[in-house]
């Protein structure tokens, strides 16, 4: 029971990294859950060897050998290699396998129909694609002798109809480029049907790859996430292609069955209605100066207050123009700050996702005078709906979405948003990962399992110099599951088998609750503390777990109670884990660009640069498409 809870305690870390240094010998976490390749600590103790850095009588061993200080790591960012393309081996489709058919072949020529002998010209065909798609193509014309997209002497209505959803494919995100199919010409030499039947065949199969291919796109998405980071962690959606090539065939209407592949989530739908409005302004950007350094408070007169007008006027929405529209009409220049333009001001901050207190700082400036261009915006746009493809299509009709940017925490059920929280995320060098899981416990006055990477890269310095600090500390030490003080240990030795923890407390580092979903990442919600933080705009600040501004609410709601029956088993006092009656979806997401609950996009700065990642994977998958074979 004891080792049990001191791995539990590991596990329920903000994050797990890995080891620049480690000695030989040194017991890992994932050894200790096995019980692998080494005796654990409490199997050494019960075959009469010392527990590890711990000497008799539980004094400290001597310390007689200085060790360079581990680092513990995170995850990283890859070079993106896009999946490669191979040739459709289309000379195994020049006599397909079909049983219970009469063989064109074997009718005399007169009676031929169109198209009889094209699949002689099968081998000839030069299209490359994913293997995914290959196989799918492969497999459909392996089985049948029939044409999808060609018949008599030219490309049928089902063909058009494919061609025109492919080339309209910017308006759900992706490039039209990828789908691209030289198409047969109305007027051709009649004079020679072999020429013609060898273009029809080559455009058979490349419509057939180009589809196959805008399907899987829109699916699942053009970029595997798993490949640009150890950060991103999403089991990748598979499609049956082959399946779908059939449906194809038999389809009376196939634009509207590649139309209905693309996500139909509300949030989807409410990024293209943006991209498609984007796209079609034509206006000249405009931009205000505003002096570097100015800070405004109400109350005071600053000559910089027109420029701050002026910056609303062209970044504000039509709605916040609209419902301040008298003030910004009266509005004539002078420099006093007052209630009516604190209003404006307070508006304006309100729909960027800043603190609504009046206060033009750092933040607001930046906004007034850059923010995202049109293009950037686009991007933005472009970078969201290839990640929403990671996703399930709808979110589902109860669930709670993180959106690591924006820095807030929304609740949403019966399919609407109940209430949104600022939460804080972890820092650059601790960030949060990009992940979804399902809520299941809610922990009051929960113990904090101090986290590897936090004894490492934070702890270890000062126990080596005083191994009694967490003593005083009041931190709990454990070693195969039995007690210790932090002064017996030897802290020049691995650490992976020593846990700590800190007990229920006031300034506990976790507050009164976290919000569990166990996943492989150890990151959950939690209380803190650390109030102030909620008051910052940028609040990238923890360790990699979500800090939530209004926790007793957050566990209120996905407790189905009242966050009065929350207050009361926190004030009970005791280590409690509630479990969540119906497990709750949660998104660990990370969006630059998203719908609020009103369905009007709000953009955010890339705070880990992860939409750079994204975009270099784009760029290489593109580059791997358009490669020549």
């Amino acid at each position: 029971m004891f080792k049990t809870a001191a791995i539990v305690a590991l596990m329920s870390s903000c994050s797990i990294a890995t080891f620049d240094v480690r000695p030989a010998a040194a017991i890992t976490l994932m050894d200790l859950i096995r019980g692998g390749r080494q005796k654990t600590p409490k199997q050494e103790m019960q075959s009469g060897q010392p527990l590890p850095g711990v000497g008799s009588m539980g004094q400290p061993q001597q310390r007689t050998v200085s060790t360079p200080l581990p680092k513990v790591t995170g995850p990283r960012y890859y070079t993106y290699k896009a999946e490669p393309l191979r040739r459709v081996d289309t000379g195994r489709l020049l006599d397909p396998v079909v049983t219970g058919s009469v063989r064109n072949e074997a009718l005399p020529p007169m009676l031929r129909a169109a198209l009889t002998d094209a699949r002689q010209f099968m081998p000839d065909v030069e299209v490359r694609t994913t293997s995914n798609v290959a196989k799918a193509i492969e497999t459909h014309y392996g089985s049948r002798s029939d044409f999808v997209w060609i018949d008599g002497t030219g490309v049928n209505a089902r063909a058009k109809g494919a061609i025109a959803v492919l080339a309209d494919a910017a308006k759900v995100g992706l490039d039209p480029q990828d789908y691209a199919v030289q198409v047969p010409a109305d007027e051709f030499d009649r004079g020679d049907m072999i020429a013609r039947e060898k273009e029809l065949v080559q455009f058979e199969i490349a419509l057939s790859a180009a589809t196959l291919s805008y399907v899987e796109d829109t699916v699942r998405g053009r970029i595997d996430p798993n490949k640009i980071s150890g950060y991103h962690d999403f089991k990748r959606k598979t499609v049956d292609l082959s399946a779908f090539l059939d449906r194809m065939s038999a389809s009376s209407d196939v634009a509207t069955l590649l139309n209905d592949q693309n996500p139909k989530s509300e949030q989807f739908a409410a990024l293209s209605v943006e991209l498609e409005r984007l796209r079609a302004e034509k206006s000249v950007e405009q931009r205000v100066e505003i002096a570097p350094g100015t800070l405004l408070k109400p109350g005071q007169s600053n000559p910089e207050l027109a420029n701050i007008v002026a910056g609303i006027r062209i970044k504000g929405s039509e709605t916040l123009k609209s419902d301040h529209a008298a003030v910004l009409a009266a509005y004539q220049g002078t420099p006093e700050y007052t209630p009516e333009l604190v209003l404006l001001v307070e508006a304006f901050q309100k729909e960027n996702g800043l603190k609504a207190d009046g206060v033009v700082g750092q933040a607001s400036l930046r906004l007034l005078t850059g923010g995202d261009t049109v293009a950037s915006k686009i991007n933005k746009l472009e970078v969201a709906m290839e990640q929403a493809r990671w996703l399930p299509d709808g979110l589902g009709n109860r669930y709670v979405f993180i959106n690591q940017p924006a820095f807030t925490a929304s609740y949403s059920d019966n399919g609407a948003e109940q209430f949104s929280m600022r939460v804080v995320v972890g820092s650059k060098a601790n960030q949060t990962y990009f992940f979804q899981d399902e809520i299941q416990t809610v922990e009051v006055n929960p113990y904090w399992g101090v986290p590897q990477s936090i004894i490492i890269n934070e702890m270890l310095p000062k126990l080596r110099n005083d191994p009694g600090y967490l003593d005083r500390m009041g931190y709990q030490v454990e070693i195969g599951g039995r007690s210790v003080p932090s002064s017996s240990v030897n802290w020049t030795g691995s650490t992976a088998s020593v846990a700590v923890r800190q007990p229920p407390s006031s300034d506990n580092a976790l507050g009164e609750l976290k919000i569990l979903f166990p996943n492989a990442h150890a990151i959950y919600m939690h209380d803190t503390p650390s109030k102030s933080f909620f008051k910052r705009d940028q609040r990238a600040l923890s360790h990699g777990c979500v800090r939530l501004a209004d926790p007793r609410r957050m566990a209120a709601a996905v407790l189905g109670t009242s966050v009065e029956d929350v207050g009361k088993e926190i004030g009970g006092g005791s280590n409690k884990a509630l479990q969540v009656p119906q497990k709750v979806p949660v998104y660990v997401a990370y969006f630059t660009a998203w719908p609020n609950k009103d369905g009007v996009i709000e953009y955010f700065d890339d705070v880990y640069e992860r939409d750079m990642y994204v975009n270099r994977a784009l760029d290489a998958t593109r580059d791997a498409r358009r490669a020549e074979g």
